[in-house]
């Protein structure tokens, strides 16, 4: 799972590009999401470290969005076989 912030620019940048066919630029981003350029940057970093964007340091007007939503865990969220709040309802 992706924490806010990523999960934040990620919807950001899925909705430019859906919205106005094309990415928003870093200062959009800084607008939208209240951070910094640096704090962009390093979001930015991660979402391209995650597979969800394709960006450089290079060249970063440059977004190309990979995959617009979150994905979801691979292994299944398990709960306990008993759990004793409810032993009342077992005997």
């Amino acid at each position: 799972m992706l924490p806010d912030i990523e999960r934040k620019m990620l919807r950001i940048i899925a909705n430019y590009s859906a919205l106005r066919n094309y990415t928003p630029t870093i200062e959009d981003l800084e607008n939208k999401t209240g951070r910094d350029r640096q704090g962009v940057l390093q979001v930015l970093a991660v979402l391209t470290q995650e597979q969800y964007i394709q960006w450089s340091k290079n060249e970063p007007g440059y977004i190309q969005l990979l995959v617009a939503w979150e994905r979801t865990p691979l292994r299944p969220v398990t709960t306990p076989i008993f759990d004793s709040r409810y032993s009342a309802f077992m005997s």
